[in-house]
């Protein structure tokens, strides 16, 4: 894959994944422009570019905006769109704004390139989400899709828009269905994005981890460098365009023992199973465990870190910069 001199717009490009592709796409060579908002609920955080802030353009900008993405996909070869309103509970209690991000403005984004940069190819970052409720596992690309909350129902509409637009209009676009993604730059202070980020900041400030229900619900985890690795082979297969790819692991664990495994590698704290909170029991999916086969099939993409190395490479990285990701209170 040779990135090099290739120009990239990463929307949400200062959020957890965005930056960790922006990063590596840096480091080939790559011309790279970042579009965030930087609202403070959806995860951008400037510390995530430290390492390539002189290196980057940043844009602060909302993908809502159809003026500024008018502008920016002009003379881009390629579109990693990660924009989007990420928290199930945020959905549920406040659902317009989660329409607007992962609906319209998706719509306002492909439009865009459909006027502005038809031969723009795009990469669209969705959820396993829409699949609900698993009526068999492992969870293939053929499974029903059956949203248990408004944030699914909005993000099948997105990729579906990607979808149409590449197989009407000819603008390449792929959609990769993400499972549990978690490292460096995840974000930590809540749980808007994902539990784990909660369970890493909790055993580096001495708090314990909270397992909610009985701790046997079953996930797939992947370290975000094996996900920024699937979209750059999404990007660059001529084999990816109008497809959609599950994401996976190996090695699928129920949530009790991923905490034990947490507080081994850490050497310190503990975990307590507590009851569901009843906003996330109304919607949570069970178990879940997606089927991989067709993009290392397709792509020869298969996930490289295991469990236990990527929590001790997340660890490692907010034991030195946790400041910067939950602020004064634990400092």
């Amino acid at each position: 894959m040779d990135f090099s001199g290739a120009r990239i717009i990463i929307t949400g490009g200062l959020g957890f994944i965005g930056s960790n592709l922006a990063v590596r796409l840096v480091e080939a060579g790559a011309d790279v422009t970042l579009v965030d908002s930087l609202i403070p609920e959806y995860g951008g955080n400037l510390w995530n570019i430290e390492p390539i802030k002189e290196r980057v353009r940043v844009n602060i900008s909302d993908v809502r905006d159809e003026h500024s993405m008018k502008y920016l996909i002009q003379g881009q070869d390629y579109l990693f769109n990660l924009a989007g309103q990420t928290s199930h509970i945020d959905s549920m209690n406040n659902p317009y704004p989660d329409l607007e991000i992962n609906a319209k403005a998706q719509l306002s984004i492909l439009e865009a390139c459909r006027k502005h940069n038809p031969s723009v190819k795009l990469v669209f970052a969705s959820t396993r989400q829409l699949y609900g409720a698993p009526q068999y596992l492992p969870v293939d690309e053929k499974h029903p899709l059956a949203p248990v909350d408004v944030n699914g129902i909005n993000k099948m509409a997105g990729e579906w828009y990607h979808l149409v637009y590449n197989n009407v209009y000819g603008i390449r676009s792929s959609v990769l269905r993400l499972t549990n993604t978690y490292g460096p730059g995840m974000r930590v202070k809540d749980a808007r994005q994902t539990f784990l980020g909660v369970w890493i900041r909790n055993i580096i400030t001495g708090e314990p981890l909270l397992v909610f229900g009985d701790g046997r619900q079953i996930r797939d985890f992947n370290y975000v460098d094996d996900v920024v690795e699937a979209m750059l082979l999404t990007a660059f297969s001529e084999e990816a365009d109008g497809e959609i790819f599950n994401l996976g692991a190996d090695d699928p664990i129920n949530l009790k023992d991923a905490a034990t495994l947490l507080v081994d590698v850490a050497g310190r704290g503990e975990s307590r199973v507590v009851p569901f909170p009843a906003d996330r029991k109304a919607i949570d999916i069970g178990d879940y465990y997606a089927d991989y086969r067709k993009i290392r099939a397709k792509l020869s993409w298969t996930p490289k870190t295991g469990l236990r190395e990527g929590f001790a490479k997340t660890l490692q990285f907010y034991e030195q910069n946790g400041r910067h990701y939950w602020g004064d209170r634990h400092e």
